[in-house]
């Protein structure tokens, strides 16, 4: 009889210290769940682009009505230095986290890059170290070398690689600043391209002076 009470003794534990391990497990594994969960994302957010922002998306920046109409009046900037040149603010910075004109990947400087906000000197150089770019593609392929994708993604609000009119694919046209699938199609329907008379002739149906001005610093044809 003490036997058979000893052994129902021994199997109460062993039940008893599964549950605790199997709790014990559980509380774990909701730990570092909630761990991962904490960590801090990294915000790719879509910065605006000087040029095609709306009215309404300045004042929601908190842009004074003087330094709205200034910025569409002035349109379209050919470089970001003409915006800087514009913008009289203590914090530019914090503006230009929001509010960007994209920078040539190809022909900007080195120096004028640190102007994006978070790039010092050494990513700065490393942007300068791999020209000339052929596509964004390489250029995502290089730099991610560097830094995590949720940082290159976030370059790409800052720059560009102007493409070839008659041989860069539609996903290199579509990855230009302000151009999407309906124009970067516009864009193929005309080629050939002869010269870059004939690319205004034909985009300008399409659009209004200062947009095609705009465009036509993304482009370009080999001689």
């Amino acid at each position: 009889m003490n036997k058979i009470i000893k052994i129902v003794l021994i199997s109460l534990s062993l039940i008893l210290s599964l549950v605790s391990c199997n709790d014990s497990s559980s509380k774990n594994k909701k730990t570092e769940t909630n761990s991962q969960n904490d960590k801090p994302k990294i915000s790719t957010q879509a910065v605006l682009n000087a040029n095609l922002a709306t009215e309404l998306d300045l004042l929601n920046l908190g842009l004074s009505s003087d330094i709205i109409t200034k910025i569409i009046d002035r349109r379209p900037f050919i470089t970001m230095n003409d915006f800087d040149l514009l913008i009289e603010l203590d914090n530019k910075e914090e503006l230009y986290r929001k509010l960007f004109v994209p920078l040539n990947l190809n022909t900007t400087s080195e120096k004028n890059f640190k102007i994006i906000p978070g790039v010092g000197d050494r990513m700065a150089h490393e942007f300068d170290e791999y020209r000339p770019y052929t596509s964004i593609q390489q250029f995502k392929r290089e730099i991610g070398k560097y830094v995590d994708k949720n940082e290159v993604l976030r370059y790409l609000n800052f720059v560009f690689v102007p493409v070839e009119l008659n041989t860069s694919t539609e996903d290199d046209i579509k990855a230009l600043p302000g151009v999407g699938k309906k124009m970067s199609h516009e864009f193929i329907e005309y080629r050939p391209y002869q010269n870059m008379e004939q690319f205004r002739k034909e985009i300008g149906k399409y659009v209004d002076e200062k947009e095609l001005i705009r465009l036509e610093r993304l482009v370009y044809l080999k001689k």
